[in-house]
């Protein structure tokens, strides 16, 4: 096998190839002999590589890893046409840096004689389709929890874990929650930042110049930190930003519908970072879930506290209820007991009339009394003693051993004998 000459008969294909992806957005390059060497290259390919430099000359391998191996050397090798699908790589260096997929679709280039001198690749970003198709199936997983009510720890800590993994590169996802003053912001989920650094920044302030969260969730506005070390929002806190590790920091304000803060969310990372599309995506679609989250666990903690009020004042009421129940009853015993003494009154003092009394009252105590004596009453001893009808009463009523007494038993043996 030898590489294409560029006078062979095959030049013509080869012009109509780079004609027809020119300024295609489908990644193309010709690559030549058994290392893969770039030949030439589009716009598109170029642009994928994120590279200044010129790639025509240099080994495909040198240029992107991912490409370099089993299905090229196969293509070269039996010169039968190739399809990768779903293929990661990796696209640039450094901050800017970034995950991507590619359908990578590989065909033998061929001589005059029909001798493969080389492959081409074609490439179609699928970056986008695979970040949705997993984002939806996540999403969907993550708004199932909060239709069944799980609660919002666990459904906040899933959101972070499946962002973490969503991520084109590593990232620590955090999510504060507002205080119903809206002054504070308390931890809520972050499941991979050390637990040190969560204590440290449970119920930060919020306001401008406090960190990535507290300024966003001041102004209501997402913030971008590409670099801690060197940005005035984290003054106060970039030495513990430094022992927990953490280069940049990308905060988005949670916000209920009437725009009222609920909290913030926070995607860091180890190195200095410049936030991609991707990644703002993500931040945009998970804020609003996580909205959702927490709006419903604030409607069920106010059920909850409604539904508890209710209770108590069913209480209260069933009580109050109870008690007006038992002193009508009471009332009503009482008013019996007291309309059976004064029968037994009336009649006793009628009979007692005629028997000789003291002329007034002596039940009055050391005060006295100068109602008239009416009724004769004795204690469990025998003693006895005369009394108007109101202190006779008064004295029944109040001391147990009281009674009514009959002159023909002289009072004991009529207490004894009742």
């Amino acid at each position: 096998m030898t590489d294409a000459d560029p006078a062979a008969a095959g030049q013509p294909a080869e012009t109509d190839l780079r004609g027809l992806f020119g300024q295609s957005s489908a990644a193309f390059a010709a690559l030549a002999g058994p290392t893969h060497v770039v030949e030439t290259a589009n716009l598109a390919f170029r642009g994928m590589l994120g590279e200044q430099r010129d790639p025509t000359g240099v080994a495909l391998a040198d240029l992107v890893p991912e490409l370099a191996g089993q299905s090229l050397d196969r293509v070269y090798r039996t010169g039968e046409a190739s399809t990768d699908r779903d293929v990661r790589v990796v696209l640039g260096t450094g901050p800017s840096a970034r995950e991507a997929f590619f359908d990578f679709t590989f065909e033998p280039r061929r001589d005059a004689g029909g001798d493969v001198t080389g492959t081409h690749v074609i490439g179609v970003e699928t970056t986008q389709v695979k970040h949705a198709q997993q984002l939806m199936a996540e999403h969907r997983g993550l708004l199932e929890q909060i239709a069944r009510q799980a609660p919002l720890a666990e459904v906040l800590d899933g959101m972070a874990r499946c962002i973490e993994s969503l991520a084109p590169q590593e990232v620590l996802v955090s999510v504060l929650l507002a205080d119903p003053d809206g002054r504070h912001l308390r931890h809520g989920a972050a499941p991979s930042l050390p637990d040190f650094y969560n204590q440290a920044i449970d119920g930060i302030a919020t306001g401008e110049g406090v960190g990535s969260c507290g300024t966003a969730a001041h102004r209501r506005q997402p913030v971008i930190v590409t670099d801690i070390a060197t940005d005035p929002f984290w003054a106060d806190f970039r030495d513990l930003a430094g022992q927990a590790g953490l280069a940049a920091c990308w905060s988005t304000p949670i916000l209920a519908r009437d725009g009222g803060l609920l909290g913030t969310f926070a995607m860091y990372h180890r190195t200095p970072r410049v936030a991609q599309d991707v990644d703002l995506a993500l931040a945009r679609v998970f804020a609003g879930t996580a909205a959702l989250a927490i709006e419903r666990h604030h409607i069920e903690q106010a059920k909850a506290a409604a539904e508890a009020r209710a209770t108590a004042a069913h209480d209260e009421l069933a009580a109050a209820v109870r008690a007006e129940r038992e002193l009508r009853a009471e009332a009503e015993q009482r008013a019996a007991v007291a309309a059976e003494l004064t029968a037994q009154m009336r009649a006793a003092a009628a009979t007692q009339a005629a028997k000789p009394h003291p002329e007034r009252c002596q039940l009055g105590g050391a005060r006295g009394c100068t109602a008239p004596a009416e009724l004769k009453v004795a204690d469990s001893w025998g003693d006895p003693a005369w009394g108007c009808s109101a202190h006779v009463e008064e004295a029944i009523l109040n001391v147990r051993s009281v009674f009514i007494a009959s002159e023909e038993l002289g009072g004991l043996a009529a207490y004894l004998n009742r």
